[in-house]
């Protein structure tokens, strides 16, 4: 995979890890990259080396249907919101990308008509 389409990406503040419909690591970026560095290099490894039953089951799931998942995780203090969604070429769901964002101790939230 041309990992230049995804040069967007290298200087986010929060971590994209992006696998292909196997599961495989295609691509992170430098905060993926040290967010997951317990890990070692993930690039070409399968996500299942790092995820329990439930874990690997969802991440199937999710490849099979085209659905997103979405849900908040503290780890020592800090707060990230955990969105994966599939991307897809002409359609078809190519696999699934990970963005881990840290979120500020206060989130304003608004509601707009």
């Amino acid at each position: 995979m041309d990992t230049h389409l995804f040069d967007w990406a290298s200087e986010l503040e929060c971590a994209v890890t992006v696998c292909d419909n196997e599961g495989i690591v295609v691509y992170r970026n430098s905060k993926s990259a040290k967010t997951f560095e317990k890990y070692g290099e993930l690039l070409g490894k399968n996500l299942r080396e790092c995820h329990g039953e439930r874990s690997w089951g969802m991440i199937m799931g999710m490849l099979e249907s085209g659905e997103s998942n979405s849900y908040t995780i503290e780890k020592e203090g800090v707060k990230k919101l955990i969105h994966q969604t599939p991307w897809r070429v002409d359609g078809v769901v190519r696999g699934l990308v990970e963005f881990s964002i840290i979120l500020p101790g206060e989130l304003p939230h608004f509601k707009r008509d």
